[in-house]
């Protein structure tokens, strides 16, 4: 994670308005904070009150997952980040002491991180290089999840087929069947075709019992409109986060999601050319996927509370990935994240229209933190092997079920990488004691 002006300059301005949209109440990363904002808003929890529970609930994912995964690949993520200025929002009484908190958070993690992660590369158990083991599990596993959703939503036999067709398309792909200019990555095949058959069978469920009759809802129409309109008056401030992260993504700073990270680390510091094209249309086709999931919950909470997600609906995450520059990228994320903006009152009547596709959603959410948890477990395992055999696969099982036996204070999603790190400290520490030798 190499510190440089740009990186330096545009994060602290990333964060700074991020953490001025926390102040102002019109978005926040938090799922589970979203919600609660309105109580904030309308005076019913003063800010002490709220900047307490936003702490709470974001501490844990600040401490593992965040820090996990970027000292794990070098690229900030939204955890880390955002976080954070969810938190420093809502406790600034000013708005200029918002950003100012903001912009010092920017400040400290690209210079503390690149100074940690510094340190530990010159350790002499290198378990940062052996965390390089956790992205082929990631990249292999998460392209499942639509056969996983299938199996939920359709039952086992739908599901059958669907693995079925996925694992052929796989087959095609590496036996070289395809056409040349059809460059894919198996498991970008596998990802599509899986959605495909996800929504054709949504589709096809939802077609079945249109004779019913289509629900109108029309009750509640008029709260929804006063909550949007609460979001338009903060659209500025949307576009600058938006043209900021797809910048930060193109400048190859940044990963979107926990399906991405991996995949951006191994595309950037590929060999060649075309594999890292490759691995980027791969993470950009992973994060556009997961924003689909994560539409109803996002644009759901957005419209009963008036309180949107602070990077929207996450598809600024591939725009940036993909643009041939960071110039078009700030163009295409502000762009992208006004029209999610403008756009939420259209997608909730779609969601009532096709229920099928918004269970849908919900089964791939589900679906994907069930792949993603065996995909980091298996690369963990893989990682903590790497650097220290047996031995280190006894630290890792040992600060497993610690966590497990203590209530899991520390969810498996975060738990995996961070406990491989820990691994790599310890064995470090053993070496240093004469107890450990790498490779030995």
């Amino acid at each position: 994670m190499e510190l440089t002006i740009a990186k330096l300059i545009l994060v602290t301005l990333l964060t700074a308005a991020t953490a001025l949209l926390s102040h102002f109440g019109r978005a926040v990363f938090h799922d589970g904070l979203r919600p609660i904002m309105p109580e904030f808003i309308e005076g019913r929890m003063n800010r002490g009150e709220m900047s307490s529970v936003a702490f709470g609930l974001s501490v844990g994912f600040i401490a593992s997952i965040g820090i996990s995964f970027t000292l794990s690949t070098g690229l900030l993520n939204p955890w880390l980040l955002f976080l954070p200025t969810d938190i420093l929002g809502v406790f600034a009484g000013k708005a200029w002491l918002a950003g100012l908190l903001g912009a010092g958070w920017g400040i400290a993690v690209v210079v503390g991180l690149t100074g940690v992660q510094a340190a530990l590369t010159a350790f002499p158990v290198d378990f940062l290089g052996a965390m390089g083991e956790l992205s082929s599990p990631v990249l292999a596993g998460f392209a499942l999840f639509p056969v996983l959703a299938i199996v939920y939503q359709f039952g086992w036999r739908k599901g059958i087929v669907a693995g079925s067709i996925v694992l052929l398309v796989r087959v095609v792909i590496e036996q070289g069947l395809l056409p040349e200019s059809l460059n894919l990555l198996p498991e970008a095949g596998q990802l599509f075709i899986g959605t495909v058959l996800l929504v054709i069978f949504a589709l096809s469920k939802d077609r079945k019992h249109s004779s019913n009759g289509e629900t109108e809802v029309e009750e509640g129409e008029s709260i929804f409109v006063e909550r949007t309109q609460r979001l338009y008056k903060g659209l500025p401030f949307f576009a600058l986060v938006g043209a900021l992260v797809a910048i930060v993504a193109n400048l190859q700073y940044f990963a979107g999601s926990e399906v991405s990270v991996f995949t951006l680390h191994d595309a950037y510091t590929a060999d060649s050319a075309a594999e890292t094209n490759s691995l980027i249309q791969q993470a950009a086709l992973s994060d556009l996927l997961r924003a689909i999931g994560f539409i109803p919950l996002i644009a759901t909470t957005a419209l009963t509370t008036g309180v949107f997600g602070v990077v929207g609906l996450t598809f600024v995450f591939p725009v940036g990935y993909l643009m041939p520059n960071p110039v078009l990228a700030g163009i295409a994320g502000a762009i992208v994240l006004s029209i999610e903006v403008l756009m939420l009152s259209r997608l909730g009547k779609v969601m009532e229209r096709f229920p099928s596709l918004r269970e849908a959603s919900d089964n791939i959410r589900t679906s994907i933190s069930s792949v993603m948890e065996i995909a980091l477990l298996v690369g963990s395992v893989l990682a903590v092997l790497e650097m220290g055999s047996v031995t280190g696969f006894t630290i890792f099982a040992l600060l497993y079920l610690f966590n497990e036996a203590t209530g899991r204070p520390v969810i498996r999603l975060a738990l995996y990488p961070l406990a491989a790190i820990g691994t790599g400290v310890i064995l470090n520490i053993l070496y240093y004691l004469q107890l450990f030798t790498p490779g030995g």
